[in-house]
């Protein structure tokens, strides 16, 4: 495959385009890039809390997170854009594995063209040509994981690789299973833009979105396990639940494959975090470290929390059982949840009680952990 899907169909179509579509180009590539901002707060979650997944139907739900997650990252492309310099690859090259990428002198896309496909992937290889030329030392390093691939989807696959390889899952194997997977779900492609926009908008030391790929590995536990639900789902059930104990000893996140996690999710830190197997966490959640969604005992069936959508989860909060938190509630940090959160409510203590209605819509947006009478109403 010399080039990725997404980039080939739009590319076949560019006689039919001009870039004054730029609207009409975000249509092509995810459907729900263009919808009003209406529907960012109100619209439902893509992943209901009745069990059932919309993302396999109308998609359209993301609209406006992913139509201003485009125009922030086509900002950000165009910011650098007269910043950099013609990249010169490094004369000692690493290669990546299962990689037909080219040199960016032979292959690289034209930015300008590259911030109307795909504004998150120009930002992304901007940042990283950038810098390569203020850190030299880490020119080969940027190169292989971003620098030498056609689209973001393969560069995540290698970062992912590079990270998960192990003495019988070799790097190779892993590159061909991840790129396999992102390349055939156009919904997976969209939820890997819209996280990568959680992390850069939600988490303050996060100042790139190169970090984000690169570094971050709340973020690669999140897109790892978004690999071994897609395997789930096709019923390799094997091989998602050795991936599964793969993430879990390497980034410290153990989430089971079967779970259901909605798009726009904050991982900050990731450590410690466990999602059970029955767990429904909705659209534009944000949950800091340490976090449990877990069961109560050894019973069978559906038994894991229902997170609503806009929910924030403090550090260390434990929410057990099949029990529902509420659209835009905040759970406090090191809190025991046991019981039904009401929507938009804020929850504190052992065992969790009430203690106020959040003002804002949904704060896991904004990440603020008060719990003072300005917060709360």
């Amino acid at each position: 495959m010399d080039s990725c899907k997404s980039v080939d169909e739009i590319k076949s179509r560019r006689g039919e385009l001009k870039m004054a579509d730029f609207d009409n180009l975000w249509r092509t590539m995810f459907p729900a890039y263009m919808r009003s901002t209406g529907d960012e707060i109100h619209g439902d979650s893509v992943v209901s809390l009745d069990g059932s997944n919309a993302c396999d139907g109308d998609a359209s739900v993301h609209g406006a997170a992913a139509a201003r997650a485009a125009a922030v990252a086509a900002a950000s492309a165009k910011e650098l854009e007269s910043h950099v310099n013609s990249f010169v690859a490094p004369s000692t090259i690493f290669v990546p594995p299962s990689s037909s990428a080219q040199k960016p002198a032979e292959g690289g896309k034209n930015l300008k063209d590259l911030i109307s496909d795909d504004p998150v992937w120009a930002a992304i290889r901007a940042e990283a040509r950038l810098e390569a030329e203020r850190e030299p030392l880490l020119s080969s390093f940027l190169y292989a994981s971003i620098l030498s691939h056609p689209c973001f989807e393969r560069s995540l696959a290698f970062v992912l690789a590079s990270r998960l390889k192990n003495a019988t899952l070799l790097e190779t194997q892993l590159m061909d299973v991840f790129d396999d997977v992102f390349m055939s779900d156009t919904d997976l492609r969209q939820a890997i833009r819209l996280d990568v926009q959680a992390v850069k908008d939600r988490d303050p030391s996060c100042r790139s979105y190169s970090s984000a790929l690169l570094y971050l590995k709340g973020y690669h536990a999140l897109q790892s396990y978004r690999v071994a639900h897609i395997l789930w789902i096709r019923g390799q059930k094997v091989l998602a639940l050795a991936l599964q104990s793969h993430i879990s000893e390497v980034f410290a996140v153990d989430i089971h494959p079967a779970a259901r996690i909605g798009k726009a999710i904050l991982l900050d830190h990731g450590s410690g975090v466990v999602i059970g197997e029955t767990a429904v966490v909705g659209d534009r959640v944000s949950m800091l470290q340490g976090v449990t969604l877990g069961g109560t005992g050894k019973a069978a069936g559906d038994r894991h929390p229902k997170i609503g959508e806009g929910v924030l989860i403090g550090a260390g909060a434990r929410i057990l059982g099949n029990i529902t938190v509420g659209r835009g509630a905040m759970v406090a940090a090191g809190s025991l949840v046991l019981k039904d959160v009401p929507a938009h409510s804020m929850v504190a203590g052992i065992p969790a009680k009430v203690v106020g209605l959040v003002e804002e819509p949904s704060p896991s947006l904004t990440m603020k952990h008060d719990a003072t009478k300005k917060f709360c109403q």
